[in-house]
């Protein structure tokens, strides 16, 4: 798949790095590297994200990635989060 990276100036003014834009940034053709359980996941992670204010989904995405020792570990935590409302 073909990687979309898209930063966030106003997270790096307040220095939050990486600056990433969490929302904004994805992967083409994510359904050819993921399979179906995992790619809800990741929909369900996208989610998440886009229902936190600016900075915040990406502070939480760091501090959960680095309490996870793997990419399915993570994924299983996040599906075990309960859906945003928002």
């Amino acid at each position: 798949g073909n990687m979309e990276l898209k930063l966030d100036r106003r997270l790096a003014e307040r220095r939050i790095y990486p600056a990433i834009d969490v929302s904004q940034s994805s992967t083409r053709h994510e359904e050819l590297l993921f399979d179906r359980d995992a790619l809800k996941q990741v929909w369900k992670l996208r989610r998440v994200l886009d229902a936190l204010e600016d900075g915040a989904g990406l502070e939480l995405l760091m501090d959960r990635l680095g309490s996870t020792k793997t990419n399915d570990e993570f994924l299983t935590e996040i599906a075990k989060a309960p859906s945003p409302t928002a």
